[in-house]
């Protein structure tokens, strides 16, 4: 089924569509009704996912103008063309940003007591300080680098910050370069100034300078008996991403070590940020001085590196930040509660273990709306403690540093269970995270795997195996986000704890393909990438077709971080031509063009963008009055559906299928944070003409109000 086509007009490049994602981003730092340090979080989210795209996107875009390849994209373009359309995006959005930065960020947290203070703007005090600051914490620690005919250009690393120098020998009158580069893995970005040292009354709740501006205007004490003449700032990024070969888990690992190193160095430069001050002549010396092609240059306006503004965030200032949102435990499972056995006025015959309660009936869980601790660590803590349970196996893609989850795990494993972890290694930008955990799992007794050779396993999977009454039972929990509990409050994500023989098997089944020599073809229930999704997912879309050429209604919701892959988005539109109604909830990347006549008219697509990253992924088919409801961790993307080993679940329970149904309504009907996808492929934000309705602020309250219940 894969092998159909999407013409190259209708399909839309998929670096612009994500760039169009990204300006979806910056819009919510340039939205006044954004609190004023949710807007610094966003600048520094955008500016952040820029990075990220450059090491990746354009680096791969790179390497293939420089290996000489002309293939084209599938909207027929080619790599240099694709290059050249990126930079001329994404000008206007970095001006963008640096005007808002500059002219009312900066502005607005002055008057709130928050002062972003340039070098040049402190007072005598103040700078007194600041000096002296530099001498005794920075000074110690920064290495200055000629460059001249005994001493060539230094190596510049992935994504430092720099100060470009002139410096004048006034014996010769020869005038020297010299790079140094500002520490900020060692130091905050912004270098806080004790506030009573301020003129200004009220005394600001913070006065802070830009670390690079503090050493800038220090160098002279980095040069004795040199005269410094100019200075100015550059940031450089580089190729980060790790090519790897198809390797046994031991040099496997090695690789990544080895690639992780490489990325912390950097390989080929794919951009050179610049202030706009620097002269030519300046430029000039880095262009040569690192290779650096005259496309890749981008001169900033305004301070380089703005995802350090996270940093803000810190600040103990409440009202300048969205309402502290908690989660709820999910009420089917608060007598589940471990800690409950603490406390003495509740007997022990009121708590029952969670494994009771999914007995009984599937359980849905909506982070970060239901507790991430209260559901899905409480299910892994409990399991490494309950003397029935036999064995755990899971995935982990991602995790946090202080992981619960791998405390259990090691617990577990102490406690005589049968723990497998599979540890994905090459988790983008988290493979060091993922190696200390690995070795740290195997110190402590756990079986650690690596998955199959040449796929990623992005699946988010969990198998307890049970002895209860001689007999052994699975239960799982299956979701469409990482065990990870700093991401669970800050990501949307739906997950299902369940009992049901069919899925359980069906993970005894997958753990085995994963971990073994298994060839498994066919699964009970899940759809399983590489096996049977692509043909799972296009078979579910093709009767929906089938419905409304009979005269019935088709009807497809679905929700995603991304819609990318041709031979879907070429089935979407043979739906739309038959009458199929598609409501598509897209995030990020969509590679469809919606609402043409005779094409897509059926189509429409939306993208929320909120306080929370909408990371669920929800595929809803109508199938005449019966519908069917999936969730997991696959997009319809290519290397979701063939390259990644992932896992979709059917929801059984009517009531939850309602519930989902519900939920996307309250999506489709958000006017606040939703983006209508226009047939020509630009988003234009929702205005609310009359009661403003925010999905994500609705489903906080409606949790709050206990009024989601299994």
């Amino acid at each position: 089924m894969a092998n159909r086509a999407v013409a190259q007009e209708h399909y839309i490049n998929r670096e612009l569509s994500w760039i169009g994602f990204n300006k979806r981003v910056l819009a919510q730092a340039l939205d006044t009704r954004t609190a004023l340090l949710e807007q610094a979080k966003f600048n520094a989210i955008f500016s952040n996912n820029l990075d990220e795209f450059f090491m990746v996107r354009v680096a791969s875009l790179k390497s293939q103008v420089e290996a000489g390849i002309t293939k084209t994209s599938e909207d027929g373009l080619t790599p240099l063309q694709q290059l050249l359309t990126i930079r001329d995006h994404l000008i206007p959005l970095i001006e963008q940003q640096q005007n808002h930065y500059r002219k009312h960020l900066k502005k607005q947290l002055h008057d709130q007591g928050v002062h972003l203070l340039d070098y040049q703007q402190l007072n005598k005090r103040q700078r007194v300080w600041i000096d002296n600051y530099f001498q005794t914490a920075i000074f110690p620690v920064l290495t200055p680098l000629a460059v001249d005919q005994a001493h060539p250009f230094p190596f510049v690393s992935n994504l430092s910050l720099n100060v470009a120098a002139l410096i004048l020998d006034q014996e010769t009158g020869q005038q020297q370069f010299a790079r140094v580069k500002v520490p900020q893995k060692t130091m905050t970005r912004f270098v806080e100034i004790p506030p009573d040292l301020s003129e200004i009354k009220p005394l600001p709740i913070l006065a802070a300078v830009p670390l690079e501006q503090v050493v800038a205007f220090n160098l002279k004490l980095l040069f004795p008996g040199m005269k410094v003449e100019e200075h100015y700032f550059f940031r450089v990024t580089r190729d980060a991403d790790l090519e790897l070969r198809d390797l046994e888990a031991d040099d496997l690992m090695s690789a990544i070590e080895q690639g992780l190193h490489k990325r912390r160095m950097g390989g080929e430069v794919v951009r050179l940020e610049v202030t706009n001050e620097m002269p030519q002549r300046v430029v000039d010396m880095l262009i040569e001085g690192m290779a650096v092609e005259e496309n890749d240059l981008y001169r900033i306006s305004g301070l380089l590196g703005l995802d350090d503004l996270f940093e803000l965030m810190r600040l103990p200032l409440q009202q300048l930040k969205d309402e502290p949102h908690i989660g709820q435990t999910c009420k089917v499972l608060a007598r589940s509660q471990r800690g409950l056995l603490e406390d003495e006025s509740i007997k022990e015959e009121e708590f029952e273990s969670i494994f009771s309660v999914i007995r009984r009936k599937d359980v849905l869980l909506h982070h970060p709306y239901d507790l991430f601790a209260t559901s899905v660590e409480e299910f892994i803590n409990q399991a490494a403690d309950d003397p029935l349970v036999m064995g755990i196996k899971m995935t982990l893609y991602r995790t946090s540093k202080d992981s619960p989850i791998i405390a259990a795990l090691i617990r577990a494993a102490e406690n005589g269970k049968q723990v497998m972890a599979l540890v994905e290694l090459k988790a983008r930008f988290d493979e060091g995270n993922n190696i200390q955990w690995a070795k740290h799992l195997e110190q402590s007794g756990v079986h650690v795997v690596y998955g199959v050779l040449g796929l990623k396993t992005h699946t988010k999977t969990v198998l307890v195996v049970r002895k209860e009454k001689a007999r052994l039972r699975s239960y799982v929990h299956i979701g469409t986000g990482n065990y990870n509990s700093k991401t669970s409050r800050l990501y949307t994500d739906i997950g299902l704890l369940s009992a049901r023989p069919e899925l359980g098997q069906d993970l005894v089944e997958l753990f085995n393909y994963l971990t073994g020599f298994s060839k498994q073809q066919s699964f009970r229930r899940l759809l399983v990438a590489p096996v049977t999704l692509r043909k799972g997912m296009e078979s579910l879309i093709i009767r929906e077709i089938e419905h409304a050429r009979a005269g019935r209604n088709g009807h497809i919701r679905a929700k995603m971080n991304a819609l990318v892959d041709p031979a879907i988005i070429a089935l979407l539109y043979e739906a739309s031509q038959v009458g199929v109604r598609i409501e598509l909830i897209i995030r990020g990347m969509c590679c469809l063009y919606p609402g043409r006549k005779g094409l897509s008219e059926n189509i429409s697509v939306i993208s929320i963008i909120g306080r929370f990253l909408e990371h669920s992924r929800i595929f809803w088919f109508a199938n005449d009055k019966t519908p069917e409801v999936y969730i997991g961790s696959a997009d319809w993307m290519p290397r979701n559906l063939d390259r990644r080993v992932e896992a979709i679940s059917p929801i059984e329970e009517p009531e939850q299928k309602e519930h989902l149904e519900k939920l996307l309504n309250v999506y489709l009907n958000d006017n606040r944070e939703a983006w209508d996808m226009q047939s020509d492929g630009n988003f234009l934000q929702r205005q609310a003409k009359s009661e403003e309705r925010c999905a994500q602020h609705q489903l906080i309250n409606l949790w709050r109000q206990g009024i989601p219940t299994e």
